[in-house]
């Protein structure tokens, strides 16, 4: 696996080493110690999917409070989304500052988000699906979430949301 860091400390991209042949190709998807040898989580606990039918679709931007926030593996299985963590630590020093990846079924590229940040993302094809890797399992009373279009954060989507939950919709400015 090649692991690149981005601008938010802890938040890296994460593609594959193909090994091809005539068949196609083979790659490693996650090892634990290579996630530990470059300072990231790797013991996962639960693994999520979120199909979504339409292009536009966005979800977002989630984070689990403490005392058990979600680090996780963001992959597009099928499809093409463009991913986003906003980094939601106040003693980062990337503190509110976003980074945005296009995951698809054809680079096989995930997003590492560590906890403290926010994750979101915005479908760019019909049918695409996401698959998930925790490190914490999910607790309800924990959910949060900040606006998709928060001007704290001014993130750059690729285009406008066509298709997005009442929750998410409902989701306020984010405070420092």
């Amino acid at each position: 696996m090649i692991f690149t860091e981005t601008d938010i400390a802890g938040v890296m991209i994460i593609d594959v080493e193909r090994l091809t042949d005539d068949r196609g190709f083979f790659a490693r998807g996650f090892c634990a110690e290579e996630f530990t040898a470059h300072g990231l989580r790797g013991d996962f606990v639960q693994t999520n999917i979120a199909h979504n039918a339409r292009r536009g679709t966005l979800r977002g931007m989630h984070y689990q409070a403490e005392p058990a926030p979600e680090p996780k593996v963001v992959r597009c299985t099928r499809g093409a989304i463009y991913d986003v963590a906003v980094d939601l630590r106040p003693a980062s020093p990337s503190y509110c500052q976003w980074v945005g990846a296009e995951l698809s079924a054809d680079n096989h590229r995930a997003l590492y988000i560590p906890a403290g940040c926010a994750h979101g993302l915005l479908t760019l094809e019909d049918h695409s699906e996401v698959y998930y890797i925790m490190a914490a399992a999910y607790v309800p009373d924990l959910a949060r979430g900040v606006r998709w279009n928060d001007p704290a954060f001014a993130i750059h989507w690729p285009f406008e949301p066509s298709t997005i939950s009442e929750r998410d919709a409902a989701l306020a400015d984010f405070i420092r």
